[in-house]
């Protein structure tokens, strides 16, 4: 699919997409919580689906309410799942994997796209010493996991995510565990272990978190609400406040500042930045100011870095952002692509071991780029076209329907104009 972008303004209201991180948990813990579980304001993206679709080839039953929320039935993992399908999540096959591996039957688990090139080299290493036998290929998909898993106090390396970590706390919780511990060594992205453990207290399971060294289970159950919320989505919804720095203003509506995502933290880089920031009754209010250079630690949020970039572009001077390192293994090089992509648009970017900067521009040339098949780059190449000298063009444009599948449509909504293979903008387009 390719989408092409006219520079313009922005104006209006929008509602910030669902988490597929909160969501994604969700589907976890309906998965493993016997009984009925009430999801409201669920996700749609690709990544949400792949959830949906691996709880339910474990034996959820997933029903759509009328008024959009879903309904999830279940009984724990059944007997005769032979194997399941992650999609491109990666949070999905960190997460579900452990708990898959609560079954004591040999599951093949397997995805699909940027998926089967990530390293998975995590689960050779520790599953065998919680009595797991896992077959993988080379360190890649597809894995073959039996179980069951027997909880014992382990240590485990946190620095290439805290996803392995999150799949970990939903299994052995399940699995009781009285008195077992986690022990975590250089663990990146603390905040998205706030919202598993937020998650898992809301579905009744305690974890006690000791610094975020060691995490220690008390093998207690209580009864947890069968209801869930799915939180507005701090790393779509950073797009959409950067694109109001950009070229607003707009209100961004239904993001809580006091949520757990890590990606909150694009409010302190837009203030810092100098643009217009008013947190109101009825959302964010964001519009475009002199924007200025800033500096940004991106460790515990890399996922930023793409909308920090978007930016960034259009900051006077040279921008600083740390955590490079944690761009290697995302659904592309984020670091490479980010510094070929921009730099096509006119935006020099310098790669410095673990800092990036950017050197501001006031005109971003109007050019074809390519998503590289990574939704975020998708994103803040759309982003940064508003303002650009003449219309970019994104090729494989589709990649946004893996978190955010409405992101043009909201973006047209507020006055971008869009064209989507071919249709002229201000036309409704379906990207589904």
């Amino acid at each position: 699919m390719i989408a092409t972008i006219q520079p313009g303004g922005l104006n209006g209201a929008i509602l910030a997409p669902a988490s597929k991180s909160s969501m994604q948990r969700a589907c976890a813990a309906a998965l493993l919580r016997a009984g009925k579980t009430t999801i409201h304001h669920p996700g749609h993206s690709n990544d949400d689906k792949a959830a949906l679709g691996v709880i339910r080839d474990l034996g959820a039953k997933v029903e759509i309410l009328a008024d959009g929320s879903l309904l999830v039935e279940s009984a724990g993992i059944i007997k005769g799942v032979a194997e399941v399908n992650c999609g491109e999540s990666g949070l999905g096959l960190r997460m579900f994997a452990p708990i898959i591996s609560l079954s004591d039957q040999t599951i093949r688990v397997v995805g699909e796209g940027s998926l089967l090139k990530r390293p998975m080299d995590f689960f050779d290493e520790i599953f065998p010493q919680l009595g797991i036998r896992v077959v993988s290929n080379g360190g890649k998909l597809p894995l073959e996991i039996q179980g069951p898993l027997q909880p014992r106090d382990i240590e485990i390396d946190g620095s290439l995510s805290s996803q392995f970590l999150t799949g970990l706390l939903f299994a052995f919780a399940a699995a009781g565990a009285p008195g077992v511990s986690i022990r975590v060594r250089d663990l990146k992205s603390k905040p998205y272990i706030d919202l598993t453990l937020q998650v898992m207290k809301h579905f009744g399971w305690d974890v006690e978190n000791r610094e975020y060294v060691e995490f220690r289970f008390s093998g207690e159950r209580r009864t947890g609400d069968p209801e869930y919320t799915v939180e507005g989505d701090w790393s779509g919804g950073a797009f959409l406040l950067v694109a109001g720095a950009i070229a607003g203003p707009i209100v961004v509506k239904g993001l809580d500042t006091s949520s757990t995502q890590a990606d909150k933290e694009i409010v302190k880089a837009i203030c810092d930045a100098g643009a217009v920031f008013e947190d109101r009754e009825e959302g964010f209010i964001v519009g475009p100011a002199a924007l200025r250079s800033f500096q940004f630690d991106a460790t515990d949020c890399p996922d930023l870095f793409p909308p920090l970039v978007a930016l960034a572009a259009y900051c006077s001077g040279v921008t600083e952002i740390r955590g490079v390192s944690r761009l290697a293994h995302k659904e592309s090089d984020r670091g490479l692509t980010l510094q070929e992509e921009f730099g096509k648009m006119g935006v020099r970017i310098e790669l410095d071991g673990d800092v990036m900067r950017v050197h501001g521009s006031r005109t971003l040339n109007g050019v074809t780029v390519h998503s590289r098949h990574d939704h975020r780059i998708a994103m803040a190449c759309a982003v940064a076209a508003l303002k650009a000298s003449g219309p970019v063009t994104i090729e494989e444009a589709e990649a946004i329907n893996k978190s955010y599948p409405d992101f043009y449509v909201h973006i047209q909504a507020l006055g971008a104009r869009v064209a989507v293979d071919g249709k002229p903008p201000g036309e409704n387009v379906n990207i589904q």
